[in-house]
């Protein structure tokens, strides 16, 4: 079985069976590190990349790697940063959890050091409280076979990576809340540093998340602490271009720092915790334990001034922020696995809509048929995938081509089943995108691997050449608004209009009327 699999990954891959990758040992930051040769490639696990963000350095920026003697030993993971064991088991991980997280993975074909392949960095999902780079759907084996250098950056989640105070903002000058984006700023940085000793050209590297981790991509392309560090960007359902939050309200997850301070001293607080000594001397799992318990807050990336110096949708609108090729794209029921299935009469949806978008809900109801049951339940889930994805992954296409030279890339993932006819779920497309068959789920169909091969070959020429196009694939065009230049990937593929542009168009009026101040 194992000898099968690895045949339909070489066929993914288009590359022969017989290349032998010889890269061994490598130099990097800290010392020297040893990996794994094997089926035609070097593969590095649990290289450091920063100290140990423990006692002290507990919500602070990451700190340069502690030096080590010898040759480390780099062939198994890293410890998974903390959270719950539960969803880390659940994806397949098997490694413990710690503070002590913040290693690097590397899959490499090259022969050299000198071949200077290109690189894709991957930054985990779940939803920043939970993912890590053990995960065998994340297994970057497969684009290494189609000569990329593939690296996995592990990052802090939860209140350990995105707790913001007031303390902890004063301690650091520049607020607080994105120790996690920081540790991905720190783990690009290790990335331009060092890929050269493992074949990879650091001027070649192209960012590439799902989910939280697509968020994180699209937060990477606005901040000014990531410029320089690639030049490219994919993103799979994940933007971040909704207005921030000042008071809570329907339709974002971006904070002001001052909401995000104020959660987090009152969070803290309620654990017991008066200075930041204590908190800092608070056991790991009784933080971790805490972030679960009813009325915590949600750890998310605030706008912090330092990381994402302001609304991102402003920042492309005043051409602040990282120019390069996106591709991005999202699905086209991606709420339907996160219990977005309730029913709901015409009149629960509309009290709904008129509860959380004020003004706007007319205008929403309008877009969105609730004449029964049927109608409304799959609109109050189709809004909730549009608010969180759709409106801001199409948005960030827009302005992209509209304020920024280099071209956007934008897809629609469409595949229904039985079981869903109305489309894919969040995260149905990663599996096919990196070519591992999920363990998970049904074994694949030959028109599953076929698919992946398409979906894998976009990805890979992106990431070689800033432009997903290729031998054998279907044209893909460069976004340009009011075209049908949508590239739907799934059942079929074919450039389509923007889907649902009547709806995102309201839910656009309705998000300036919240930047505007509107309540």
């Amino acid at each position: 079985m194992k000898a099968i699999r690895t045949a339909i990954a070489l066929a993914l891959a288009g590359v022969s069976a017989t290349a032998m990758a010889e890269i061994p040992e490598a130099q990097v930051t800290g010392g020297t590190v040893a990996g794994e040769v094997a089926d035609g490639l070097s593969m590095f696990k649990g290289i450091p990349f920063a100290a140990p963000p423990t006692g002290d350095l507990r919500w602070k920026a990451p700190q340069p790697v502690v030096p080590w003697l010898g040759t480390r030993k780099t062939t198994s993971f890293g410890a998974g940063c903390m959270q719950d064991p539960g969803l880390a088991k659940q994806m397949g991980a098997d490694v413990p959890l710690s503070e002590d997280c913040l290693f690097i993975d590397v899959w490499t074909p090259a022969d050299t050091p000198a071949d200077g392949l290109p690189v894709i960095a991957w930054i985990y999902g779940g939803g920043y409280n939970s993912g890590m780079t053990s995960v065998p759907l994340y297994d970057g084996a497969n684009f290494a076979r189609s000569g990329v250098v593939f690296v996995s950056i592990s990052y802090r989640v939860g209140p350990f990576g995105f707790l913001a105070t007031p303390e902890l903002s004063a301690e650091s000058g520049h607020g607080s809340g994105n120790y996690g984006m920081l540790d991905q700023i720190a783990g690009l940085k290790w990335v331009q540093e060092n890929i050269a000793q493992f074949g990879g050209d650091p001027a070649k590297v192209t960012i590439m998340g799902h989910s939280a981790g697509g968020f994180a991509v699209s937060e990477l392309a606005a901040s000014p602490l990531a410029k320089g560090l690639f030049r490219g960007v994919i993103s799979e359902s994940g933007g971040n271009f909704a207005p921030p939050q000042g008071t809570p309200f329907a339709g974002s997850n971006l904070m002001t720092l001052p909401l995000a301070e104020a959660n987090g001293k009152k969070w803290l607080a309620g654990l017991g915790a008066a200075t930041l000594a204590e908190a800092r001397a608070l056991p790991a799992a009784e933080l971790e334990k805490a972030q679960h318990a009813e009325g915590a807050p949600r750890f998310w990336p605030p706008m912090d001034g330092y990381v994402l110096p302001g609304d991102q949708y402003a920042l492309y609108g005043e051409h602040r922020f990282n120019d390069v090729p996106v591709l991005i794209g999202a699905n086209s029921d991606e709420t339907s696995v996160f219990g977005g299935n309730r029913k709901l009469s015409p009149a629960d949806f509309e009290a709904m809509v008129r509860k959380d978008y004020g003004k706007l809900a007319d205008r929403i109801l309008a877009t969105h048929p609730h004449a029964d049951e049927e109608q409304a339940s799959r609109s109050a889930k189709q809004l909730a995938s549009e608010t969180s994805f759709l409106w801001n992954t199409y948005t960030w296409a827009r302005m992209q081509t509209e304020d920024g030279e280099a071209p956007a890339y934008a897809y629609f993932f469409h595949r229904p089943t039985a079981q869903n006819p109305d489309g894919s779920g969040h995260g149905s497309e990663v599996a096919l995108v990196f070519a591992n068959e999920d363990a998970r789920r049904a074994a694949w169909t030959d028109e599953d691997r076929a698919l992946s091969q398409q979906l894998h070959g976009y990805w890979v020429n992106f990431a070689k050449t800033g432009n997903p196009n290729g031998s054998g694939l279907t044209e893909w065009p460069a976004f340009a608004p009011g075209r049908p230049t949508v590239m739907q990937l799934g059942a079929e593929t074919k450039p389509i209009p923007v889907p649902f542009a009547d709806r995102l168009e309201a839910l656009g009026e309705y998000y300036a009327w919240r930047r505007e101040g509107g309540k």
